[in-house]
């Protein structure tokens, strides 16, 4: 299978509370028109860019009754369930550059940043 635009991220698998973002792009010029070094606008503590895969969310355990005897080896298997996250693909996101985590993958830029670390959510929908 050949890698593409659409496909390249299918692989990835977001675990728990954690989004995968794809900063936007950096401004080199400030509003005066001086043109900034590189490196100065990821130094800031609020980052933006565009959310590209979601974790399933906060993971909370199945409801199931106790029995009398706990020590019964015939236990069913523990199902997760989980309370899902606020962010979805394709929204932009502010968050605190602190607490991302900066990886590259296929010669791409992304940051894992938990739910926690999103400070604002901009979600463009159809109006209809």
């Amino acid at each position: 299978m050949q890698i593409s635009e659409t496909n390249k991220l299918q692989k990835i698998i977001i675990v728990g509370d954690r989004v995968l973002i794809k900063p936007k792009s950096a401004k080199d010029q400030t509003k005066s028109g001086l043109f900034l070094p590189p490196g100065v606008q990821e130094k800031e503590k609020v980052q933006e860019g565009y959310v590209m895969k979601v974790g399933p969310g906060y993971p909370i355990p199945a409801d199931y009754t106790f029995e009398e005897e706990t020590w019964n080896q015939n236990e069913p298997e523990e199902d997760v369930r989980y309370i899902p996250l606020q962010a979805k693909e394709g929204d932009l996101a502010i968050y605190l550059q602190r607490d991302a985590i900066e990886i590259n993958y296929q010669q791409e830029r992304y940051f894992i940043v938990p739910q926690a670390a999103v400070l604002m959510l901009i979600r463009e929908e159809d109006l209809d």
